[in-house]
């Protein structure tokens, strides 16, 4: 009796993966990729910091405090001299001179003791672009600052300019990804589909575009945008820029697809049928490779975060009073402030958690993709 119930659960199981549709089973595997699952939540949960921007940053990115120069990380505590405290707090900043360098300086003071207030009132601002309010997720009393990133050279915070930088080194990203998708599919799904002419002259293009060393070619192009532009001109205009160059890749996968596709008996059929060939392309070329679509479109992603902090970082991308990880960088390019504050390393950080995260969802999502 327990023999047969258990065949009987295993054959609802196996029923469940005969029947399962092709998502159902990529979603199956992809959930046992542990690592890849973990980078998903990540992923998400930065981005929705950087919907949040305003919120999460306790202060206005360009707020400038001289008395508080490159001004140290502050440490959350729980523990002080006195004891275990419930509210979580920071040690002040007090600052001193040295008397042989005359070189400022400042050290957490054990004695006095700032409590982490949430949903403080701070300056004001448009919560989603649409809700006024001045609420934020933390912050101290009083003219008390807390700096868990520290503050650069002008005393700027630098956790909330990290915050802030997110918003347009991440969504360049997918930006960018979106115009490589629809370059890479509409060029590869021709030169695919229709050989020939067509095959060759979009092929040879992507030879050229591909034979360009990428850093040069980014430093051509980006040179040439004025510098009077606005900063949201220079945003797309970049943007712009990464997806005319790196749209070759997938459209080299769209094209080897397609052509080893469309003399399938289904895509026969179809034409057969009557039906028109982008209705082909589209409806029943492109969804049967959706999935190598998808991991590709993944992986991409930290390229074009790569390639927006470095052009940034060099000087020829975004520029101040532009914020972006690739710009906050700029300020660490002297050993001489790196030595005196390291602190401003920290978004190179976050470049490095974001591209691997992305790195382990891609591989999961590869991997998941065939789920046979």
């Amino acid at each position: 009796m327990f023999k047969r119930s258990r065949d009987t659960g295993q054959d609802s199981q196996e029923s469940k993966i005969y029947y399962a549709s092709q998502s159902q089973l990529i979603w199956r595997k992809f959930i046992k990729h542990k690592l890849a699952v973990f980078s998903g939540l990540v992923i998400l949960f930065m981005y929705l910091v950087v919907i949040l921007a305003e919120f999460v940053a306790p202060y206005n990115p360009n707020q400038r405090n001289t008395y508080y120069r490159y001004a140290r990380p502050q440490v959350i505590r729980f523990w002080s001299e006195d004891g275990f405290h419930l509210r979580p707090f920071v040690y002040g900043l007090e600052r001193e001179m040295d008397p042989v360098t005359l070189r400022r300086s400042f050290h957490e003071d054990p004695n006095q003791i700032l409590p982490l207030r949430f949903f403080v009132r701070g300056y004001e601002y448009r919560l989603l672009g649409l809700i006024p309010t001045d609420r934020h997720l933390f912050g101290v009393d009083g003219d008390n600052v807390v700096y868990l990133f520290g503050s650069d050279d002008l005393g700027r915070c630098v956790f909330s300019r990290v915050v802030y930088g997110a918003r347009i080194s991440m969504t360049i990203g997918l930006v960018g990804v979106f115009l490589s998708f629809v370059l890479g599919l509409l060029f590869g799904g021709l030169s695919g589909y229709y050989g020939g002419v067509i095959d060759k002259l979009i092929g040879r293009t992507m030879e050229i575009l591909r034979s360009f060393p990428q850093i040069p070619l980014w430093m051509s192009l980006s040179a040439a945008l004025p510098d009077h532009w606005p900063i949201i001109r220079t945003y797309f205009a970049i943007t712009l820029i990464l997806s005319v160059i790196g749209w070759t890749d997938l459209a080299r996968v769209a094209r080897g697809k397609i052509y080893s596709l469309k003399n399938e008996d289904f895509v026969v059929a179809a034409r057969m049928a009557g039906t028109s060939e982008p209705r082909i392309i589209l409806e029943h070329l492109v969804p049967s490779f959706m999935s190598h679509i998808i991991a590709a479109i993944t992986l991409a992603i930290p390229g074009m975060i790569l390639a927006e902090t470095s052009l940034s970082f060099l000087g020829i991308g975004l520029r101040p009073p532009a914020i972006s990880w690739g710009v906050l960088l700029q300020a660490a390019q002297n050993i001489h402030t790196i030595v005196l504050a390291p602190w401003l390393m920290i978004p190179g950080v976050f470049v490095i958690i974001f591209v691997l995260a992305f790195n382990f969802l891609g591989d999961g999502l590869r991997n998941a993709a065939d789920p046979y």
